[in-house]
Parts: structure tokens; sequence; C-alpha cells
């Protein structure tokens, strides 16, 4: 390959919470003596980002005045570019994007547009931690339609309890992650479709958070919610970042994709109200590194080593832990899996099976957070070599004791 998805990346004291952070809140545990930290928690990469990028920022930094600045014809040419090149987005111009310092503060811009504090969200279950949080601080009351699992062990949306839930709820909103986070669904076109028009019924404003829509696993495609009718390109806010895709989460940027004028005005004027959504000049010039032909690139190499990483870890959960499920993800590098049967037959709980593999090192997350009852959500991007090792000490410490 080009780029260097093999090398160990050293993080620590690099302003990295995956490695820096155990201990604290909600994080794992630092563990025992003799055991190293392999970080499967924070939804970040330990891969080095794309070198335009580095390149990107370090020229700029160069020119040593950081003034007020507006964001230049190259930022918003650079989206209009990868939109076209990753999703065939057709029509997209400048006034149909904007900045948001982050997909969850989109979130929350475009339902205070609509919304009144007690009103009620429509989200699929499993749940992203950060929608909860950032719903429910600010008064919405967020209705779940769970997701069920087909007989081939793939996540679907219930849509018949959606639509009972949207009109018995008299729901007027509804927040879509697509790809889905934590199950790692990429949706397909009927699928998209179908939702959007129960969306329509029932007239709702739709976010759709689609920051994950680069990671996409080998043998599937992101399909843009906005893309699939007249009426979804209407009626959606997508909300896309380079945050996930190249690992910028700490330089912080993001942007909104609305193409009516109406919704558009009405989310742009929440967002200004705050003072608080101002681009960094560095950041602005990340995107546009990131999204140069390299860029592109690189996106393609990372896919594959992500599509083998998550090959191999499902192939041994399925050999090796007798107990646990997965279902495979067809995009992103997060696994959601569920331990449900496991501890039934060992009378052991989730807290336990956590403690247990934070004392040996391997930083899973709680899945409970994203109401998963016996669940763990596991970050595979990390060289395979430190996957094997992570799974290795599941064998040998935890699973297979």
């Amino acid at each position: 390959m080009k780029y260097d998805f093999t090398s160990h990346l050293e993080r620590h004291g690099m302003d990295a919470v995956a490695v820096d952070g155990l201990g604290v809140g909600p994080a794992p545990d630092a563990p025992a003596e003799g055991f190293d930290a392999i970080p499967m928690w924070v939804a970040d990469m330990n891969f080095p980002t794309a070198p335009t990028i580095t390149e990107a920022i370090i020229k700029r930094a160069q020119h040593p005045a950081f003034g007020y600045f507006d964001p230049s014809d190259d930022y918003f040419g650079s989206i209009i570019d990868w939109q076209k090149t990753r999703n065939g987005v057709e029509g997209l111009t400048p006034e149909c994007i904007g900045y948001e310092n982050g997909v969850l503060g989109g979130v929350v811009s475009t339902l205070n547009s609509f919304m009144e504090p007690g009103d009620k969200v429509l989200l699929h279950s499993p749940t992203y931690i950060g929608f909860t949080k950032c719903i429910e601080d600010n008064g919405f009351k967020i209705v779940h339609s769970p997701l069920k699992l087909d007989e081939d062990g793939v996540w679907r949306m219930d849509f018949e309890d959606m639509e009972a839930k949207l009109a018995e709820g008299n729901i007027h909103a509804a927040v879509f992650c697509s790809p889905h986070n934590p199950c790692g669904r990429v949706w397909e076109r009927w699928e998209i479709e179908r939702a959007m028009e129960l969306y329509r019924k029932y007239d709702c404003v739709v976010v759709s958070d689609e920051i994950w829509s680069d990671i996409i696993l080998p043998g599937h495609k992101h399909i843009p919610t906005q893309s699939v009718s007249e009426d979804a390109r209407r009626r959606t806010v997508a909300l896309y970042a380079p945050s996930k895709t190249f690992n910028l989460a700490g330089l912080v940027g993001s942007y909104h994709i609305i193409y009516d004028k109406y919704l558009r005005d009405r989310v742009c004027s929440r967002a200004r109200k705050s003072r608080y959504n101002h681009m960094n000049v560095l950041s602005m010039h990340a995107l546009i590194g990131a999204y140069k032909p390299e860029g592109h690139e690189w996106v393609d190499e990372l896919t594959q080593v992500l599509g083998a990483n998550v090959d191999w870890a499902c192939s041994y959960i399925d050999e090796h832990f007798e107990g646990l499920s997965v279902s495979k993800p067809q995009g992103t590098y997060m696994l959601f899996v569920d331990c449900t049967e496991w501890c039934e037959k060992r009378g052991r709980d989730i807290e336990w099976v956590e403690r247990e593999l934070w004392r040996v090192g391997v930083d899973v997350q709680d899945g409970r957070m994203f109401h998963g009852p016996c669940h763990l959500r596991m970050n595979l991007a990390l060289t395979l070599d430190r996957v094997q090792e992570a799974f290795a000490r599941m064998d040998k410490y935890v699973f297979n004791a």
C-alpha cells in the first residue's frame, strides 16, 4: 500500500483521550501491571492521517498571522468535489453548504429551530450516546424505534413500529443515522426510501447524520439520504465531517448540506444566535488537504484495511467465543458485540466482563450507553497485529479463561 496502516502510532502525551484518559469518568480503568492499554473504546483511529492534511496545516501555519477570515472558494469547492466523487451528488452549490462546529451542534440547531422542549424525536435504537445526551440536554423526549436482526443477522428498521410511534406520539422530527452507529449498517436505497416516505407522511423534519459515510467497507455503498427523492432533498438536514474519515476530531469542523431555503434559513438563524459556530482557519485548511486526490486514495486504502480487520475479528468471534454474537458491520470501524448468552451461561454480567477486559488492557466501551443491554462496543481502527493481540487476551483471560 502507498500509505502506512501498519506502524504503531505512539499517542501518549499527544492529547489523546483514548490512551491518556483511562480511569476518568466513563473511560476504561487503567490496566493491571504487566499489560499495556489497547485503545478500542473512543471512536478515533490509531493510524497517521493522510499526509496532505498535515502538509496543508503546516503550510498555512508558516504564515504568522491568524486573523479573521471567511471560508474560501477552495473550501466549498473541495466539499462539492468530494460529494460528487464519493457519493455521486450533483447540483450541490456553496449556498447549500454551511459550517458546523460539530455534527451534534447541527442536530441541536435543527431541532431547536422547529421544536419546543418536551416535544418528541424519533430515533432508532441502539442509539449513539451523543444523540442521547444532546437531545435530552435540550429538553426533548426521545422515542426509540428498535432495529431488528433479520434471519441473516442483519440489522433492519422496523417500519411498522416507526409508523405506529410517529402516529401515536404526534412526532414531527427524526434523527436518522446513516451509516448507523453503533450497528454499522449501510442502508440500502429501498430502506432509506421507505423511511423517508414515513417521514413525509407524518411531516417530520429529518436530521441525517452521515459523518461515517466515507467509512464504507468493501461490497457496500453509501446512499445520501437527500438523494432518494425530491421530498427527502427538501426536508432533510444532512450533516458531514472529515473528522471520522481522517481522524480530525481534535481540530473541530463539520458541515451541513441543506437544499431547501426555508429549512436552511431557520437552521442557520438558530446556529448564528449562539455565536459559537465559527470555523478555525487550520480546520478549513485541514479539510482542503483531506479532500485532495491523495485523500481519496488514502480513504480507499483505509477501507480495505478496516474491512480486513472486521473480517478477521468477526470470524474470530464466531470460531472462538461461544455465546458472543455480532452482526458484521458494513460501515464504520466499530463492532457492537452481544454478550447476553455468554453472561447468562456463566452467571456474569456485562460490568464483570468489562472490568476483566480492562484489567488486561483491552479497552472496549460499555455498550449500555448505546442501549445495548449486554453489549460491548469495540473500535477496530488499529493495526491488525494490535487487534489480534487484543483478541488473544480476550480469549486467554476472559471468554475462555
